[in-house]
């Protein structure tokens, strides 16, 4: 256990989240994902799984310690809805509050159909798969910089 650290980031996670530069995403996906093929295809080759998580948790645990970047116009991404692109599921709302909790105010969830996701997650540095069954649980988070002084 580590003071401060939300317990739902596990040290596989954390590893993760710390190897990612600036610029790379983070596919965080549902239960139905195929997350384990996908996974074979991103840089790091690697599927991190929150079995016992809903989507929402694991997203707020995630952006508090990732940044988002905030030097693109469509850092966080959702799978759209077959057939109606512009519903957006509960999930997805949940998602939203999450990352404008984080955030501080709110950032647009940039819409990506079905396919087109399952290829920009292949692009991904990693795949983080939650135990949420619920459908269109899809997200694609792009790392920011943490601007600091420079070390002692």
């Amino acid at each position: 256990m580590l003071k401060g650290i939300d317990p739902v980031l596990t040290p596989d996670l954390l590893q993760c989240l710390a190897a990612m530069g600036h610029g790379d995403d983070l596919a965080l996906v549902d239960a139905n994902h195929p997350a384990a093929r996908i996974a074979r295809s991103t840089a790091s080759r690697t599927l991190i799984e929150l079995p016992g998580i809903a989507m929402a948790r694991a997203a707020r645990a995630i952006l508090s310690v990732l940044p988002i970047d905030d030097f693109t116009d469509d850092p966080v991404r959702r799978m759209q809805v077959v057939g109606d692109p512009s519903a957006i599921p509960e999930i997805q709302k949940q998602v939203q509050a999450e990352i404008d909790r984080a955030a501080g105010k709110r950032i647009e969830l940039a819409g990506i159909e079905r396919f087109a996701f399952y290829e920009a997650a292949k692009s991904a540095y990693a795949i983080v798969q939650v135990g949420d069954p619920r459908g269109y649980g899809c997200f694609l988070f792009r790392k920011g910089v943490v601007f600091g002084e420079a070390p002692g």
